[in-house]
Formats: structure tokens, C-alpha cells, sequence
């Protein structure tokens, strides 16, 4: 079965058998995008408006703020694959909570799992805390902010594969925080360094 296919299964695997409270104030799953071939995929916290209501993450002012800089890289959506930690939006976009993430995160480790992807670029504090530790929501406490980690590559190993980390911040910080573009544009080109 290719990737495609797979991604397709765990996708209806979701809508079939997660509950949760967030499922019930959501317009759609917010599943995840574009290549299941990619060898870099973007990790994100959870859906927002525009991505609730469409149903694809990253399709709001962020994500616009994402295109533009995939673009500089010489990339597009087609070449890369979005995800989220939270697979439905929080309710007027607040931060995931630990219960949460514990239950939405065996998901997002499967998409992983299906994609293999060589770099996993992750996007503001808490996909950052998720994947640096460890894969393991209870670690999320313990592992530094972003500000401190961004920009800052790191070699992890799976059980199979070996693959870079590199934590970003999200690109909503462009949208109140514009000074930020150069640290963005920055890490960037260490995307590109590494694919």
C-alpha cells in the first residue's frame, strides 16, 4: 500500500474512533497536506479558524507567511507535508492542554511513521516540547521554550531512521512580531542546508 493510501486510512481511522471535546466545537478534522513522499515535514500546534473551516492546515495568514517562506527555499506545498499536535482547533485558538495532546498525538506519531521524512521542522513551543521530548507529552514540561531552541538543529534517532529536528517558531509570530522575519529567513536556509 503506498504512503498516499496509508495517510488515507489513518485519516478515516481518526474521524471512526477520536472522541474528544474538542471534536464536538470543530467544523473539521484538520488531518494534515500535501506530499506523503516529502522528505521534510512541518509540525505545527493545532488547527485555527480558517484551518477549521477548510479542513487543511496553514491555509490562514500564517500559512500565507509559510508559503512565502517555502518559496525562498525553492519549495512549495507540493513538496513538503503540514501537520498539526491537535488534529481539531481549540476553541478561539487557545493552547493545546496535556490531555489533549496525549490523546491526539499517537496520530500525528503515525502520520510520522508513514512519512519517514528526513527533517522534521517544528513549528512554535509545543510541537517543539513534543518532539525534542521525546515523542512523549508528559516530557513537554521539561523540555526549554522555544526563543532558546530555535534555529538550533538536532540528530534524533527512531527506531529505524535518523532524522534532524529543526524548531522553529510558529509563523503566526511574523504576523505580530515582523523583526522576527530575519531569524525565520535564517532558519530557512538551514531547511535547505539539510534536504
Amino acid at each position: 500500500m503506498s504512503k498516499k493510501e496509508r495517510l488515507k486510512q489513518l485519516k478515516k481511522q481518526i474521524e471512526n474512533e477520536l472522541n474528544c471535546p474538542l471534536k464536538e466545537s470543530a467544523t473539521n478534522l484538520v488531518f494534515g497536506d500535501g506530499n506523503a513522499e516529502a522528505k521534510v515535514m512541518f509540525i505545527g500546534e493545532a488547527p485555527g479558524e480558517k484551518e477549521d473551516l477548510e479542513g487543511i492546515p496553514f491555509v490562514g495568514k500564517a500559512g500565507k507567511e509559510l508559503d512565502k517562506l517555502l518559496y525562498k527555499i525553492g519549495l512549495t506545498r507540493k513538496d513538503i507535508y503540514i501537520a498539526n499536535i491537535l488534529k481539531y482547533r481549540p476553541p478561539k485558538n487557545r493552547d493545546p492542554k496535556i490531555d489533549e495532546i496525549k490523546r491526539h498525538t499517537p496520530y500525528l506519531l503515525k502520520q510520522i511513521k508513514i512519512i519517514e521524512p528526513k527533517v522534521i521542522v517544528t513549528l512554535g513551543n509545543y510541537s517543539t516540547k513534543f518532539v525534542l521530548g521525546g515523542f512523549k507529552p508528559e516530557n513537554i514540561k521539561n523540555v526549554e521554550g522555544i526563543s532558546k531552541l530555535r534555529g538550533k538543529p538536532k540528530k534524533l534517532k527512531s527506531k529505524n531512521y535518523e532524522f534532524i529536528v529543526i524548531p522553529i517558531y510558529h509563523p503566526a509570530a511574523i504576523l505580530y512580531r515582523p523583526q522576527l522575519r530575519k531569524d525565520f529567513e535564517k532558519d530557512f536556509q538551514l531547511i535547505k542546508k539539510f534536504i
